[in-house]
Order: C-alpha cells, then structure tokens, then sequence
C-alpha cells in the first residue's frame, strides 16, 4: 500500500509539473491556434528569473514568491513582445508560427549561454519548504507539495479570469467568433495581445517552479515542451479541464509504468497509449463548441 501511494504521489506530482508547462500553451495553442515553439524558452526564462532573484535575496526566504512574480511579469513580457513583433503577422498560418518561434528559441537559448554560462545553475528552495510531510505512511517532499498546490492555484485562478471576468468574456467571444466578436466593438487585437501575455506568464511560473526539481540550464524548456503539447491535444485544445485531467493521468501512467520498468519503456508507452487514444477521439477529452463551427 505505501508503494502504491508513493507512486500515486509521484504521478500527481509529475502531473503537476506538466499541468504548469500546459497551462499557458492552452490559451497560446488551444485558443489561439498558434504553435509557440519558443513556450520552452519562456519557461527557461522564469527558471533563471528564480535563479537572479535567489541572488538579490539569499539571506530571505522571500525569494521564491517574488520570483513567481517576477517569472509571470517577465514571461508575459517576452511573450508579448513576440506576439507583437512576429506572430500577429502569422496568424493562421501554423507551419510558419511553428519555424518562427523555433529559431526564436534558438536564439534565446544561445542568449541565455552567453549571459548565464553553459552549465546548469541550481536555485535553493526556501527553508519553509525543505523536508517532507508524512501523508498514511509516506514522506512526501515539500516542495512537491508546493508545486501541486501552485497548480492548483493557476488553474482556479486562469479559470476564473475566463469565465468571470470581463476580459475572458471577450477571450472566449474573440476564440468563439472574431468576425462577430469585431463586430460588438471588443478589440481583438488588444484581446490577442492579453492572451498571449498571460499565457506567456503562465509559462514563466512554470519554469519558477521547476527550480524546485531541478537544476536550471538554457534547454530546460526543451525538456517540458513536448510533454506540455501532448496535454493540451489530449485533454482537446483550449479546455483547461481536459488539460487538468489529462496532466494527471499521463503522469500518473507514467509514474506506474516508470516503476514496473524502466524510464524510457515508460516513454514509449505512453506515446503509444496517447496515439491509440487519439486515433480513437481525434478531438481530444473536450472540443470546444463555437458559433462558426455550427
């Protein structure tokens, strides 16, 4: 039994790190049908926001909350930057969205080298989060903790701010119909603008929080990128609760199969579950419904 709920742990955990690098990418990708080879690059970009503001307060345990912070704001940022700058003139045309932001994302990565160094720098988590917390039996981090209930707390917070807030009615009026949407007076490009900076933001609190694992280096992204694509397409694009279902199922999967086998079976397993789920419902968990799909 504490193998099983250790492993459940550490699947909900993993969950939660993939739910975190996902969340963003459902407004950017779900939403707005842009394919953001550079989401990597604007969570290696919170990473090393963690790793600058754990320098400025290294005698506070206040670093971590201020980089949170400071990650969203400088995330957003970048992400609004390249939605001004290259991708509103590439909207609906995927494939070129796709090779634009990857040589953005080259070019961050080498930018990050050149200010940071090649090696990996490591971010000390605060005092209040080292140890564990025993839960029936079994220890578990508290850090993992920390980062479930950051997850938590972004998608309740990311839902609330599309379902009851005037900005994510003109989100979802701007997704469901543009044309309609122009029509009624709401600004979509200034909509564009906000979707992608918040976005974007998710992705800098996301890269925050992978300090907490991990050593920071200028390809940490990289590793989360593909993950986080194949939650948003499995949980249906644009569906933050398909996204929250699916981060916790493939990583409870993965944590199972990990555990009967090895790392790498684990990974080929769970791209052939994924491709047999979606042969079976191409649309992913959720669709969403909109006017000028009717």
């Amino acid at each position: 039994m504490d193998v099983v709920i250790g492993q459940a742990f550490t699947g909900l955990s993993t969950g939660s790190i993939l739910l975190l690098a996902a969340l963003g990418l459902s407004l950017t990708f779900g939403q707005m049908g842009v394919i953001n080879m550079a989401h990597g690059e604007l969570m290696m970009a919170g990473s090393y926001t963690a790793y600058v503001t754990q320098q400025v307060f290294s005698a506070s345990g206040v670093s971590l909350p201020v980089s949170l912070v400071a990650g969203f704001a400088l995330g957003g940022l970048m992400g609004l930057a390249l939605e001004t700058l290259l991708i509103r003139h590439m909207y609906h045309r995927s494939l070129d969205t796709l090779l634009a932001t990857f040589g953005v994302g080259l070019v961050l990565q080498q930018l990050a080298r050149d200010v940071f160094g090649a090696p990996a720098v490591n971010v000390v988590a605060p005092g209040w989060l080292t140890g564990g917390v025993a839960v029936l039996g079994t220890v578990i981090p508290k850090a993992r903790l920390f980062m479930m209930a950051l997850a938590v707390v972004c998608v309740v917070a990311l839902a609330v701010v599309l379902k009851a807030t005037p900005l994510g009615r003109r989100i979802r009026a701007t997704v469901q119909n543009r044309d309609l949407a122009e029509t009624a007076g709401i600004p979509t490009r200034r909509i564009d603008r906000a979707t992608f900076f918040i976005g974007s933001g998710l992705a800098g609190v996301a890269g925050v929080a992978l300090t907490l694992i991990g050593s920071t280096s200028p390809t940490i992204g990289q590793s989360y990128l593909i993950d986080a694509f194949l939650v948003v397409v499995v949980g249906g694009l644009g569906q933050i609760k398909g996204a929250v279902i699916a981060a916790a199922a493939l990583g409870l999967l993965n944590s199972f199969v990990e555990f009967s086998t090895t790392a790498s079976v684990a990974k080929v397993i769970l791209f052939v579950v994924i491709v047999i789920f979606l042969q079976i419902r191409p649309q992913g968990l959720f669709t969403v419904r909109t006017r000028s799909l009717a």
